[in-house]
């Protein structure tokens, strides 16, 4: 007879005795197993393994410690030890356990919180006569104090509006400091970007100790983890400033160099870039451009003399006009002159340009591109504006409008005003090469978008067709990822009109649709079976596994968990793990499990649990794409944000063809598609008698002498 389902064999160590292989009732609690050697009320289960997660009452029992539950209060009493060695290993045996949310709130729950800010605040003073003797030992205490403070900081579980100025003011000062312990360091910088992004209070107190040219020198060493760190707090300090002082801060950028020490530092490093750091350089680059937002939906004001002004500045450069006195010819003749020069700048409204800037986006942003690029790109300017008014009407290119729709067309591009997603690493080493990497953007493109027109020989009612062409080249060169913008021209002078040409040309074959009313119906008849292998391969990626980041306060962290389906479909296990895995995690090593019988629902949004609970900062686009949430039992739910778009689509598939629901994600079609293509090129090959080898056909083998010529006779 099988023994019950709730009983488990487990091998269980208690410290300092040897292992006991015993049975036990998985809903047992703790304290029951640890009478096997006495009456112990106060022990819990410990995972024997490395990650030293607590067992709970819902947590699956492997093989475990038995470890007695008032380590919290241990450790607390430990690490207010007068010894400076004990003091030390019970730092770092807190640092250790606080990853583990069970103990971190029986910690918290002692006031250990507040315990550790009042040694960072008061302890360091108090061996400050030791640290020229000491200072590896106090190093260590304070790195140890701190990634505690972090791992506990980490659960969600205190609020960080409760910390003092002195706190503030001593972590500060640990990155004030030019020779400062590398660990300490770290954690330092985390701490503060924590407590900048979680509260606009401490974001005020945090300012006011810490300026960008204290930060600027962490950029210039060869750590990238303290380089990524320190980008962060600059891109938490940007994103949490007020609107008003945002241009200030950009002004001071800029005066610092930023842009420059990135791009020799990290950008063009030995070393290469990893997610982390590509993250945080994608994150400052949206924030740079999002400045731009303020002028691209600023209207013109036609009344507005200095704005008007520029206008004229763009008619003077274009004709070379010298200012004429007011009382030179008659009213009605300087309007006509007028009227001429900006039809041959290509202004929609001939008569009062400014109309033209009343549209948002792009408002004030297009004429300060304009203006940009008469000035700093005067020939190119010039040749432009001046080859245009010497075609046909129906031919020229118009130069401001033609700015205008491209400015609105970069800032869609680029995203300009869109918080930055909490997945993304598409940054652009180029757009951190120059000082003013819009405006130059916008010049290569101008130019670009000139150059096509005349390819396509294209008249003004194929103007939108023109922009749409020099959309996709844009598009396509920018995922080439240019390194400056050198490369971006010479990307773009490749990607011609004739050439984009050939590339759809190539995509349409490929894509090529049957539409004979026999085709569409043998698809129709072969399509079950394809979604039923669409089916099978998003059930085979569910019990594969997936790692997902923890969900956390944190902006970003490296904390990871893992979730994978069983083989026979039935459970899906999960549990947290230390580092990202290098390939799959057996299913003994993760700690939880779940029945797919239990589970109610799928949801994904701004329905998730997580979702709804997330600040209005963390709620942008990207994010509620790439959320989804398991339902289960009365109130319990699993929460999930995948690593990108792909994942997410496999996951809910995966989810709702295991409760029998259909597939509806973007990437169901598209691979119905792809394999109803090759099904049906497949089936008519056949039909044609030809045969397709089993096997591909050898590679032609090298030849063993090349010591021959072509005898021209």
């Amino acid at each position: 007879m099988p023994p019950p389902a709730d009983i488990v064999k487990v091998a269980i160590e208690w410290p300092g005795a040897f292992p006991k292989l015993m049975e036990i009732d998985q809903v047992s609690p703790a304290h029951h197993v640890a009478d096997q050697w006495g009456n112990h009320e106060n022990f819990a289960l410990q995972n024997a393994d490395s990650t030293n997660f607590y067992i709970t009452e819902k947590v699956d029992i492997s093989s475990f410690l038995l470890i007695n539950s008032q380590t919290a209060a241990q450790l607390h009493e430990r690490i207010q030890s007068s010894s400076m060695d004990a003091k030390l290993e019970a730092l770092k045996d807190l640092a250790n356990s606080s990853r583990d949310v069970t103990f971190a709130q029986e910690f918290i729950n002692l006031d250990g919180i507040s315990l550790l800010t009042q040694m960072v605040e008061s302890g360091t003073e108090r061996y400050q006569k030791l640290q020229k003797i000491m200072k590896p030992c106090f190093g260590d205490l304070l790195s140890f104090t701190l990634t505690a403070f972090v791992e506990l900081m980490d659960h969600g579980i205190v609020s960080w509006d409760t910390f003092s100025v002195a706190f503030i003011k001593k972590i500060a000062g640990y990155v004030n400091k030019s020779a400062m312990d590398t660990a300490v360091l770290q954690r330092s910088l985390a701490i503060l970007e924590s407590m900048v992004l979680n509260s606009q209070d401490l974001y005020q107190k945090v300012a006011q100790e810490i300026t960008i040219g204290q930060l600027i020198p962490h950029l210039q060493g060869t750590d990238q983890d303290i380089q990524t760190y320190t980008i962060a707090v600059i891109n938490a300090l940007f994103l949490k400033a007020p609107e008003e002082k945002r241009q200030e801060m950009a002004h001071i950028l800029a005066q610092k160099q930023l842009r420059s020490i990135i791009l020799s530092n990290v950008i063009r490093s030995p070393k290469p870039i990893n997610d982390e750091m590509a993250h945080q350089l994608y994150v400052l680059q949206v924030l740079t451009f999002n400045l731009l937002e303020d002028r691209m939906m600023t209207k013109m004001d036609p009344q507005d003399q200095a704005q008007r002004d520029i206008i004229f500045e763009l008619r003077r450069i274009a004709f070379d006009v010298e200012c004429e006195p007011n009382n030179s010819g008659s009213i009605e003749k300087r309007k006509s002159m007028y009227t001429r020069d900006y039809k041959k700048l290509g202004f929609i409204n001939h008569v009062n340009p400014a109309v033209d800037f009343t549209q948002i986006p792009p408002g004030m942003l297009a004429l300060d591109n304009m203006l940009y690029f008469a000035r700093h790109h005067q020939d190119a300017y010039i040749r432009i504006v001046l080859e245009n008014s010497s075609r046909e009407d129906k031919h020229e290119c118009p130069f401001g409008r033609s700015s205008i729709e491209l400015t609105k067309m970069l800032c869609e591009i680029l995203k300009v005003g869109e918080l930055p997603s909490e997945n993304c690493h598409d940054f652009h080493p180029m757009f951190f090469t120059h000082d003013r990497s819009f405006e130059e953007f916008f010049c290569i493109c101008i130019q670009l978008l000139n150059k096509t027109w005349k390819e396509m020989r294209a008249t003004s009612e194929d103007f939108n067709k023109v922009m749409q062409v020099v959309r996709e080249q844009i598009m396509r060169a920018l995922t080439q990822k240019p390194n400056s913008l050198d490369q971006l021209k010479s990307r773009l002078q490749n990607l011609s009109y004739t050439e984009i040409l050939k590339i759809r040309q190539s995509e349409r074959m490929n894509q090529e649709d049957f539409q004979s009313r026999p085709i569409l119906e043998l698809r129709e008849k072969i399509q079950p079976e394809i979604m039923e292998l669409i089916k099978q391969q998003r059930l085979n990626r569910l019990c594969d596994g997936t790692c997902f980041r923890k969900i956390s306060s944190r902006r970003r962290q490296d904390k990871f968990w893992y979730c994978r389906l069983s083989p026979n479909h039935k459970v899906l296990h999960y549990g947290d793990l230390e580092e990202s895995p290098q390939g799959e995690v057996p299913h003994d090593s993760l700690q939880d499990k779940l029945p797919v019988a239990d589970i109610k629902s799928v949801v994904t949004g701004k329905d998730c649990p997580h979702m709804k609970e997330k600040g209005a900062l963390k709620q942008n686009k990207e994010v509620l794409e790439l959320a989804f949430s398991i339902l289960y039992e009365s109130d319990e739910y699993l929460n999930f944000i995948a690593p990108d778009k792909h994942e997410y689509c496999v996951w809910t598939d995966g989810l709702n063809a295991l409760l029998g629901k259909e597939m509806t994600s973007d990437f169901t079609k598209s691979d119905m598609d792809t394999l109803l293509s090759m099904e049906m090129k497949l089936r008519l090959l056949d039909l044609e008698n030809i045969q397709i080898p089993e096997a591909p056909p050898p590679i032609p083998k090298e030849p063993s002498n090349y010591d021959f010529v072509y005898d021209c006779n």
